[in-house]
């Protein structure tokens, strides 16, 4: 365990109770003194006790060298991070631990995994890590980081809410996997680059969390409501709110509730004097995505482009404030050739405020909607998936053989076999 830190200490002395031998390595003389006086370098509810238990047992050591990774199966880089002035990690910590290992592994004779727990930006692995050991082919190097939280870092060990595992190698993320085995939890077996993301987007997740509640809690307060209230009546709904639901990353949102009721909430906070920065920056950032999609279709060389849902989700015919009908309008802007299909959208059947929206909009927009989906197979030599498609549309898409840019969850693809697209509004 190279760190005797928060992470590295606690990590060490829960691994030792688990019946694992582990060394841990740190520079600094006081936190390696008292681990092997079974004492905890800091104050950790749970910690001591184990360092204790662990040492007296020896199961668990501790040294300033590195040097005790010769006979080491898995090397575990536990070290900090910290932020430079510029906002960047200071991996300087990260690199030395790199180094020390790759100097020790000339004089091993077994192959070794080498984990990385530390918080490291998507890539380090590969461009710090990986390269430091060129011509060791028996040194795999994985992704294994850490949810642990000061003042319940032992309790968040013991009982983890995730655990995440790594890399290119599958027996080497396995191997790192069988570590916690004993804790009775699934491991979530992921790429290099997608273990290092998922700590980041966990970490930002919390913060919007707490910055939401906050705002909402502040304008609450404003508006003399009970802002506990709010949020723990919120949360008893655990099938939208508190949830997977709108978590996947696909189009941008729309329709007559979401952006709506946000810009009446600035409007109303705005006349309160208040700012609420986080939720003032969502309309701006759906934006931003609508914009990183139309971007995607306007690099398309195509002449005729096929556009495959209009309304501002599946299964419904409202179109108001559909991104959707933003994109259209773009590519018409731009002098695209565009025909489009929904399954749901007959002009004549609309009426009322969703009718207005669209013939505002896009006046002319009966000279590009098809009743029939085969009218723009035909006639397309691009499609655009723009929301989700029942399984016999999507049959009847794939088996067209177009190459289809799907808006789909996880990214703006390209491919012949596109999944299906997502939007993400909710009413």
């Amino acid at each position: 365990m190279l760190g005797l830190g928060y992470v590295g200490c606690v990590t060490a002395a829960c691994f030792a109770s688990l019946g694992h031998r582990v060394l841990g390595v740190d520079r600094d003389q006081h936190k390696v003194d008292n681990v092997l006086k079974g004492l905890a370098p800091f104050y950790e509810p749970g910690l001591e006790e184990l360092v204790r238990e662990n040492t007296a047992a020896g199961r668990l050591t501790a040294s300033t060298s590195a040097q005790a990774v010769v006979d080491a199966d898995i090397a575990l880089i536990c070290v900090g991070t910290p932020s430079e002035k510029n906002g960047n990690l200071g991996l300087s910590q990260l690199k030395r631990a790199i180094e020390e290992i790759a100097a020790q592994i000339p004089h091993r004779t077994k192959p070794l995994i080498v984990a990385i727990r530390s918080t490291v930006f998507p890539g380090t692995c590969e461009e710090i890590v990986l390269p430091a050991f060129t011509g060791f082919p028996n040194v795999k190097v994985v992704s294994n980081p850490e949810f642990l939280r000061e003042g319940s870092a032992v309790k968040d060990f013991v009982e983890p809410s995730l655990l995440v595992v790594g890399g290119s190698d599958q027996n080497a993320v396995k191997a790192v996997a069988d570590l916690y085995a004993p804790l009775g939890v699934k491991a979530c077996l992921v790429s290099l680059r997608t273990a290092e993301m998922i700590k980041y987007a966990c970490n930002a997740f919390h913060a919007v969390k707490i910055s939401f509640a906050n705002e909402i809690g502040a304008l609450s307060e404003a508006l003399g409501i009970e802002g506990h209230e709010v949020m723990n009546t919120l949360c008893e709904d655990v099938r939208l709110n508190v949830s997977p639901a709108y978590l996947k990353p696909g189009f941008a949102f729309g329709g007559s509730c979401l952006p709506k009721d946000l810009r009446a909430l600035m409007y109303r906070a705005g006349r309160l004097d208040l700012k609420l920065p986080l939720l003032e920056s969502a309309m701006p950032s759906n934006d931003q995505h609508l914009k990183r999609a139309i971007d995607a279709v306007l690099e398309l060389p195509a002449r005729r482009i096929g556009l495959i849902g209009l309304a501002f989700k599946e299964n419904t015919d409202d179109l108001r404030e559909s991104p959707v009908v933003s994109l259209l309008e773009q590519l018409i802007g731009k002098g695209r050739n565009v025909r489009v299909f929904d399954p749901h959208i007959r002009l004549a059947e609309i009426y009322g405020s969703n009718r207005n929206f669209i013939l505002e909009t896009i006046p002319h927009i009966g000279r590009l909607l098809e009743n029939n989906l085969q009218e723009v197979l035909d006639w397309a030599d691009y499609l655009i998936l723009a929301q989700k498609q029942n399984a016999e549309t999507m049959e009847r898409i794939l088996a067209s053989g177009l190459p289809v840019l799907g808006i789909v969850e996880g990214s703006l693809r390209l491919s012949t076999a596109a999944g299906p697209a997502v939007s993400q509004a909710s009413h």
